[in-house]
């Protein structure tokens, strides 16, 4: 079967950067599932589904390529096994086919098979005539010919060219116009073909400083002939990892840091994705640029110029920054030079857009938000700022915070929209409405609720950090969801066009990790009393989204079901989510844990069909032994559980209720409870319903009976 390396290379014209990545490994995984399902893998880890040798993705700005070890030139035989109909059917009494038999046969081009030769094996049902043969394993050119229609057709292509082929009559479709198709097998080519390219043994080298065509005479040279002899770094990762390498030496250079890798590692892929032969030069920007908030330069550089800023120790910007060239040169001073002609400009239009915006007043631009569309049935930005401001003075009294502040900060929130720096870069909104606030004399803790309304922005992101921001936050993110669900803008399945996912998590989030004394159902009401045309049940609808994304975030904390529902039905107050449930989980490794919760469940179920009005309950009543000594053993068990509860020592207090299992189960096993002596019944109830009480204040405990 010779088993060999494979690899498969599209050359192609520059490829999408953002996306350079992603493309690599579908193609990639694309090729090697595809020879998988073939049977044309050696060695194959069948626990993890891959190969276990190596396999290795390469993605360049005009590659996509793949790797992959011990690959057959020919898959081993298979089994072929057809299962054709009952025997029954198939058979006459003397044992000769039917004419229905025949006729499957012949569909199945199994006319040749001697009847006698089929096998008689039973379904369970009845004896089936079944086909057993071994099937000739396919050839790697038939294999990997559909393997590699099957990538190319299934690519993440965020956006289809059509290009004509050289014949200028065939048009073919692809993310970019291929123009090199290799695929060798060890030493030999694999004679496939694809968009309009018949496969070779000829890579090809970077645009201009290494070789145009390189031959392979294997397959394993094709990393290391990219790199001596075409200038290319071939592997995605390799080359990310030379450029961060490179980064840090010229930021140490300099004596600056490039800050903290999050705010630079999507910059970092998306230059991997643009260079093959990465090197980089250290460029530089007048001083006096720096009055500028630092933001506006920070993405002018990087979103536009995909320059890596650099910051001095302090964290404070500076004056320099780094390019990450495609051309290694011995004297780049022209790059460097370009680079700071280039970058001038652009810096020049940041200055002038901040100090032309800070001639209009924050608050003089709110008129303007009239004219700005928020959405053709809630109105415009004007109108859905009265609902904020309104909304957030609401929240702010609940939440303790300064209510004139909030009302102040939800007024100017939007204003910046209306900016020319914010019209140039949206994504500093927020951002630059506190740098404008500032200017204007507002109160900081003002202009910080500005800039931070907007957040939580996404999965891991910071929380505002003052009540008065947090107000603010909740009412904007409240106001949308309210707005939408009162119109019935409500998201399905995968289709969620206005991020109200996202904005229910930012609300729960805020609610849990700054504990705050907020009841959904209340704020929901105040949320949707800004729209007085709200349907009918976008409430109850609205609030059951919030609390099914909570479930959700819970789960995603790592929990399992049965403990997200059992704290979640206890509604506690928001901040003790994480420390109940990690309660819950050591409740449940109890031993006694699941007789308690299956008890539990009973005991709701008993009280929820008595009609009798609970009292206390009376010792002089409890006559039966296993009822005193639940009651004596719910007395004990109580002080030490209300200890614990009372300093949110919730794992105590759970454990706690280990010492009841024996007592529960011996009520349940000897005492009548719905006795026909009506006092004696109450009184009995009534036991139930204090240790029923007692066993539900961290956790509904019979949400966790299996």
């Amino acid at each position: 079967m010779n088993a060999k390396t494979l690899l498969v290379e599209l050359f192609t014209e520059e490829l999408p950067p953002k996306a350079l990545k992603k493309l690599g490994d579908a193609f990639a995984q694309s090729i090697l599932n595809g020879l998988k399902s073939r049977a044309l893998l050696g060695a194959v880890d069948g626990a993890a589904g891959v190969a276990a040798n190596l396999t290795t993705m390469y993605a360049s700005p005009r590659r996509l390529a793949v790797s992959i070890a011990d690959v057959f030139s020919v898959a081993p035989d298979q089994p072929h096994v057809e299962k054709l109909m009952p025997v029954s059917v198939g058979l006459d009494k003397d044992g000769k086919a039917t004419p229905a038999l025949i006729k499957k046969l012949a569909a199945k081009n199994l006319s040749h098979v001697d009847i006698a030769t089929l096998a008689h094996e039973s379904d369970g049902k009845a004896e089936q005539l079944v086909y057993r043969d071994m099937a000739k394993g396919q050839t790697l050119q038939v294999g990997l010919q559909a393997a590699l229609d099957e990538a190319i057709a299934n690519l993440p292509v965020p956006k289809v060219m059509t290009y004509q082929l050289a014949d200028g009559v065939t048009s073919v479709q692809f993310v970019r116009p291929a123009h090199g198709l290799l695929a060798l097998h060890g030493g030999d080519v694999v004679p496939v073909s694809a968009l309009g390219l018949t496969a070779s043994n000829i890579t090809h080298g970077h645009r201009f400083q290494g070789a145009a065509d390189i031959m392979l005479d294997h397959a394993d040279e094709y990393e290391s002939k990219l790199e001596t002899e075409g200038g290319v770094i071939a592997s995605f990762e390799k080359r990310r990892h030379e450029i961060e390498r490179l980064l840090f030496e010229r930021a140490e250079e300099h004596g600056t840091t490039l800050g903290e890798r999050e705010n630079y590692a999507a910059l970092l892929d998306e230059v991997t994705a643009l260079v093959e032969r990465p090197t980089v030069y250290a460029g530089s920007f007048e001083t006096e640029f720096l009055e500028v908030p630092p933001e506006c330069l920070i993405l002018t550089m990087k979103l536009n110029q995909k320059y890596f800023p650099l910051f001095h120790a302090d964290g404070s910007l500076s004056s320099r920054f780094l390019i990450v060239s495609n051309m290694r040169l011995h004297n780049p001073h022209n790059i460097i030079e370009g680079n700071q002609r280039v970058v001038r400009p652009r810096l020049s239009d940041a200055r002038f857009f901040f100090e032309t915006d800070k001639k209009t007043k924050l608050a003089d631009r709110v008129p303007k938000l009239a004219n700005v569309v928020y959405h053709n049935k809630l109105g415009s930005q004007g109108e859905r700022i009265e609902r904020v401001e309104k909304l957030a003075m609401t929240i702010a009294v609940m939440i303790g915070a300064d209510a004139d502040l909030a009302s102040r900060a939800a007024l100017l929130a939007k204003a910046d929209l209306v900016t020319d720096m914010v019209g140039e870069f949206p994504e500093l909104q927020g951002t630059m409405g506190r740098y404008y606030a500032l200017h204007d004399g507002e109160s900081p803790v003002v202009a910080d609720a500005i800039a931070q309304h907007y957040q939580p922005r996404f999965s891991g992101d910071k929380l505002p950090d003052s009540d008065v921001a947090l107000a603010v936050a909740l009412a904007d993110k409240l106001e949308t969801l309210a707005g939408l669900f009162s119109i019935g803008q409500v998201p399905t399945g995968d289709k969620d066009p206005f991020a109200l996912r996202r904005h229910a998590l930012g609300v729960l989030r805020m609610l849990i990790e700054r504990n705050l004394p907020l009841d959904v159902t209340i704020v929901v009401g105040s949320a949707l009393s800004t729209f007085p045309n709200a349907m009918a049940d976008a409430a109850a609808q609205l609030t059951t989204y919030i609390f099914d994304r909570l479930t959700g975030y819970l789960r995603d904390l790592g929990y399992s079901a049965l403990e997200v529902d059992a704290g979640v039905s206890a509604r506690p107050p928001w901040g003790e989510f994480p420390a109940r449930l990690a309660a819950i989980r050591e409740f449940m490794a109890l031993p006694e844990a699941q007789s308690l919760a299956a008890a539990n469940k009973r005991i709701g179920n008993i009280l929820k069909k008595s009609d009798a009005a609970i009292a206390s309950t009376d010792a002089a009543l409890l006559i039966e032994p296993a009822e005193k000594s639940l009651h004596d053993a719910l007395l004990k068990t109580k002080s030490v559980f209300d200890a614990a509860f009372n300093t949110n020592n919730f794992t105590g207090a759970l454990k706690s209720l280990a010492q009841l299992r024996v007592p529960v189960d011996s009520f349940f096993d000897s005492v009548m409870v719905n006795a026909e002596d009506l006092a004696l019944r109450n009184n009995r109830l009534a036991l139930l319903n204090d240790l029923h009480v007692m066993m539900n204040k961290v956790a509904d405990l019979s949400k966790l009976a299996t």
